[in-house]
């Protein structure tokens, strides 16, 4: 977790979801974070196009033109952050995520990132850890950090609605790169 700890030291949200995978090498399981987030889940595309459901409909009576990003939110909307091999891979967003449209700020690297600091941050990391010869923890962190009160608390209802189908989505990527290092472990 040095990569989360170094990019987002402070946080006043987080979550964390675990998996043991028996018979799979850590080098087997950190090979298939990238492929594994990455490759699509129906259940998130309809998680996603449901919380979407609102800007939809301002659109739709022409009361706000602003209210969808401008393509669908998904695993491309994150900006990689850095890399540890054989351990952690984390991302990141920032911006105003509690507005229909996201509110997302450009971030092209880790220096930028950590420069946005009167944005709201949010960093998600995958990391393998080592359990013996032929087993890991593979584990993922969601951390956000508000700059300020008055973002806190703007963000702060958004996050508990969320939270459980963050978890939900959370838990299905964990699973979804379980199944791609089992697929390719010897």
């Amino acid at each position: 977790m040095e990569l989360i700890e170094r990019l987002l030291p402070q946080w006043q949200f987080s979550e964390q979801h675990a998996l043991v995978l028996d018979g799979v090498t850590p080098a087997h399981a950190y090979a298939s974070i990238l492929p594994g987030l990455s490759t699509q889940d129906p259940l998130i595309n309809q998680a996603i196009a449901l919380r979407e459901v609102p800007g939809r409909f301002l659109r739709a009576l022409g009361l706000s033109r602003n209210a969808l990003p401008s393509q669908p939110f998904g695993f491309h909307s994150f900006t990689l952050l850095g890399q540890v091999p054989n351990a952690e891979v984390a991302f990141g967003l920032a911006g105003r995520f509690w507005q229909l449209d996201y509110g997302l700020c450009p971030v092209a690297n880790a220096e930028e990132f950590a420069a946005m600091i009167d944005q709201p941050r949010l960093v998600l990391n995958v990391c393998v850890e080592p359990l013996g010869d032929h087993s890991c923890h593979l584990l993922t962190h969601t951390r956000v950090h508000c700059p300020d009160e008055a973002q806190r608390r703007r963000f702060a209802p958004y996050w508990f609605a969320i939270r459980p189908v963050s978890g939900l989505i959370r838990q299905r990527l964990l699973r979804r790169i379980a199944q791609l290092a089992r697929a390719t472990s010897p």
